[in-house]
């Protein structure tokens, strides 16, 4: 699946650019037709090598220098200020200078006669929820409201991620140093001990005899077997990058015992803070489900949302279009269909998201509980083992001399 840069134009005779999500350009053109959009033009987007190697992602802007940004792009169009004049104070003092060009080239752009979510389409580094949500603000009269939706949805999305990071670093560590030291000792102490032993001719203990044959003798086993275990890893890698590929392993991750349903969980939690940022903007559902479907980073989750959408298109209620699926979880559904039965689908999608936010971070922080002092327990054990196994022939040694 790659992106393409399609050029458009609605019903009101607007052109402008959008990109898309395809396996090929009739699966494009088919998407855009059943929005009432026609298309002028569809291209790979990174031209003809980005087709043929597979479709390499362009670094999108996001984090902390993107939510300021929005802040004072903000705080410039609610003081009165055009949008071009605001773009051009931006180009110059925007707080984070890399930004600076890419709010040039913005600035460029509308100058040109370009709308402004037409200009941040074909810069090509902000997210499709990003222009959306500028588009919808454009065609609501009400730009500053819609950025103030998601400036929030920004800070709360960030904020998220920065609590799970923080949550993942000490395990991180941990794991790190242990590997460092037991690489150490196997590679370098262990062999030193072993000519040792050799050139003393001694009778070794059954632990030292263990630990000599697994380190050294079969140390070139286990060396192809850890390189064959990288490349499978690359291979796998790689392989999930693929539609089907990505299904698959997102399959087998969401079955994980404890893993699979918080990580599940955290993929639905994306989803509905998304879909609702872009609904209380203005956005269409069936517009808004396939750029929150294309925000998900869970490819199975992702088809799911994207097979929901037809569905939609078609009639079907949102609850039951994701339902359908088998992969929403019971209780968003259920959130889902009240939000819609009482006309109040954004609000209950941001309670979604919520809750499964606040579960997630819970889990994280209960399983980092868990896993901090089992790292510590394994580590001592194994080093404690590695040490006893080799000093043990030294210690009997001294105890036949002493009793000698």
């Amino acid at each position: 699946m790659g992106e393409f840069v399609c050029r458009v134009a609605d019903g009101d005779g607007r052109i402008f650019a959008v990109v898309e999500t395809a396996h090929s350009h009739e699966e494009v053109r088919q998407k855009l037709h059943g929005r009432g959009l026609f298309v002028y033009s569809v291209k790979p987007r990174g031209g003809l090598a980005a087709a043929i190697v597979g479709q390499p992602r362009q670094r999108l802007v996001g984090g902390s220098d993107f939510l300021v940004f929005n802040q004072q792009f903000n705080t410039l169009i609610k003081a009165g200020l055009p949008i071009l004049r605001a773009l051009d104070l931006l180009a110059e003092r925007a707080a984070s200078p890399k930004l600076r060009p890419v709010v040039g080239q913005m600035r460029d752009l509308v100058r040109n006669g370009k709308s402004l979510s037409e200009a941040v389409t074909e810069t090509g580094v902000f997210s499709k929820v990003y222009s959306t949500a500028v588009l919808a603000g454009e065609k609501s009269g009400n730009l500053p409201a819609v950025l103030e939706q998601f400036i929030a949805y920004q800070r709360v999305s960030t904020g998220i991620r920065k609590r799970i990071l923080a949550t993942l670093v000490y395990p991180a560590i941990l794991i790190t140093v242990a590997a460092f030291i037991v690489t150490y000792l196997v590679t370098y102490v262990v062999p030193q001990f072993a000519k040792l032993y050799a050139d003393m001719h001694v009778e070794l203990p059954a632990t030292t005899q263990i630990l000599l044959t697994v380190t050294v003798e079969y140390r070139p086993f286990f060396l192809a077997s850890l390189a064959l275990l990288l490349a499978g890893a690359a291979g796998l890698l790689m392989w999930s990058r693929s539609v089907r590929g990505g299904e698959l392993v997102d399959r087998a991750k969401f079955r994980l015992p404890v893993i699979g349903e918080t990580l599940l969980k955290f993929q639905v939690a994306q989803f509905s803070r998304t879909l609702a940022t872009l609904l209380g903007g203005g956005t269409p559902l069936v517009a808004a489900l396939a750029t929150a479907a294309d925000a998900i980073g869970s490819k199975l989750l992702r088809g799911t949302v994207q097979k929901a959408t037809q569905r939609v298109r078609e009639g079907e209620s949102l609850h039951e279009a994701l339902g359908a699926g088998g992969r929403m979880p019971e209780l968003a559904l259920d959130m889902i269909e009240v939000g819609e039965s009482s006309g109040a689908l954004s609000p209950m999608l941001q309670s979604v998201a919520e809750l499964y936010e606040e579960e997630v971070a819970v889990r994280l922080t209960a399983l980092v509980a868990f896993i901090e002092p089992a790292i510590l327990i394994f580590m001592a054990v194994f080093v404690l083992f590695i040490l006893a196994a080799l000093y043990l022939p030294m210690f009997s040694l001294s105890m036949a001399g002493g009793v000698k």
